[in-house]
């Protein structure tokens, strides 16, 4: 049962229609501060904030507490791009995801938002080039954002998962993978049937 709020309504004496309302309610003592006005019972209504994790709180009749400045981020969005025949795929897929990062307001409002989002496109060159030169090449990218997780994956023609190559500091290349796993909150792998998608997750 919902709480009960007093609210005070004026009563006009001498009008039946008051009358009859006064006698169906408690009246306050005479000569009190509330004389001459009848006590309502109403519930109580309450409000809940939805906050930018997901929660609520519920804030009874206060609708004074504080606003987040977080930017609420998008329901579920996928964007994808084709990377088939394309030059310079590196750069087309950085490009697509800058402007996919840009509409969502991905890390708009963090300090740090314009390291994060390097970090999302060096990851995502790291991917469009070794797809190119060990998976295949590059068949797509998709950009995915899901709240505040952030999704990108690149899909081949090789079924092979890719194995990280043990650094050696005297031989350039070989590292793509080794910064993929060192700035992507998850990395893995999803075979297909012409071949895979290399995917990585980011948190908002």
């Amino acid at each position: 049962m919902l709480p009960l709020t007093v609210i005070d309504v004026p009563i006009r004496r001498g009008d039946a229609a008051h009358e009859r309302a006064d006698s169906r309610h408690q009246q306050a003592p005479r000569g009190g501060p509330m004389a001459g006005r009848a006590r309502l019972r109403l519930p109580s209504v309450g409000c809940r904030h939805h906050m930018a994790d997901g929660r609520t709180r519920g804030t009874g009749a206060d609708m004074s507490a504080p606003e987040t400045d977080r930017v609420a981020m998008p329901a579920r969005q996928v964007r994808r791009l084709s990377l088939q025949a394309v030059a310079a795929p590196v750069g087309r897929a950085r490009d697509f995801t800058r402007r996919a990062l840009t509409d969502w307001h991905w890390q708009s409002t963090d300090p740090a938002g314009a390291e994060a989002v390097e970090d999302v496109l060096l990851v995502v060159s790291e991917l469009v080039a070794n797809a190119s030169a060990h998976g295949g090449g590059a068949i797509e990218i998709a950009v995915v954002i899901d709240g505040y997780r952030l999704t990108v994956s690149v899909t081949d023609t090789d079924p092979r998962p890719p194995a990280p190559r043990p650094a050696t500091p005297s031989r350039p290349g070989g590292h793509g993978l080794h910064v993929v796993e060192l700035l992507a909150a998850a990395w893995g792998t999803t075979p297909g049937p012409h071949g895979k998608t290399v995917w990585a997750t980011f948190h908002g």
